[in-house]
């Protein structure tokens, strides 16, 4: 039985990802800062039949947490498959380049990408294990500098100083993360889960929360010949579902 670890998956888009995963018959490690939040997910996700599925406490602004859950982990299983870096935040929009406090910026960036680095060291091991590693960094559409230079594109003028950086740096990062693992069987990937109606944007987003989680789903469920290094977007390429960067 594959297992996965999912950051920030106590509601929303990891939340539905946990769900379609043990659709599936994946083990799912339902990760969440608030013990009890995750613990009332994985309730949820009991009574709806599912019972491979258990909470585990990560903070990813948190050394001294991710390093907790790497320990509960470690004592659980011997072997992860895949890891998903979900957990995220905004940052608050408006985002200017000029007025932002910088203080605003380091959060952002301790969450979505030091998080992200400091909880894939911290697995690495226990994946390195697995037969078929896959790492799923969620990323977003903001997140491509390509785009964000082309007038034409339809969200060429939402652009927030945080987020938009976080996402670009989290993308160069998977980059170079896939090509040192390049030689092995990891994919490495990062997914725009697309425009999504979540609380993330006050719902404001088109997409819905099952069709997000699934564009998750494929990317940790790639075959052995699937595709590594690349950014995965339906939304920002309909036709090819890759991104420019």
């Amino acid at each position: 039985m594959k297992t996965v670890l999912i950051t920030g998956a106590n509601k929303s888009i990891g939340f539905e990802t946990a769900r379609q995963l043990l659709q599936k018959g994946y083990y799912v490690y339902l990760g969440s800062r608030d013990p009890q939040k995750g613990q009332r997910a994985v309730d949820q996700l009991k009574s709806e039949g599912f019972d491979r599925v258990e909470p585990i406490t990560i903070d990813v602004d948190n050394p001294a947490s991710i390093k907790s859950a790497r320990e509960a982990l470690g004592q659980k299983i011997s072997v992860l498959d895949v890891l998903i870096n979900n957990a995220g935040i905004s940052g608050g929009f408006p985002q200017s380049a000029l007025d932002t406090d910088i203080r605003v910026f380091r959060q952002v960036y301790e969450t979505n990408v030091f998080g992200v680095i400091s909880t894939t060291q911290a697995f690495i091991d226990l994946l390195k294990a697995s037969p078929d590693p896959r790492i799923v960094n969620v990323t977003s559409g903001l997140g491509s500098l390509t785009l964000h230079n082309d007038p034409t594109w339809k969200y060429y003028h939402v652009k927030g100083a945080c987020y938009t950086a976080s996402k670009a740096a989290l993308n160069a990062y998977t980059i170079v993360l896939a090509y040192e693992l390049r030689d092995t069987p990891f994919k490495v990937n990062a997914v725009d889960p697309g425009y999504t109606a979540t609380d993330f944007n006050h719902h404001r987003g088109s997409g819905t929360v099952p069709d997000a989680a699934a564009r998750l789903v494929k990317a940790a469920t790639l075959p052995p010949d699937g595709l590594t290094g690349q950014f995965f977007s339906d939304d920002n390429a309909p036709d090819t579902g890759i991104s420019p960067w």
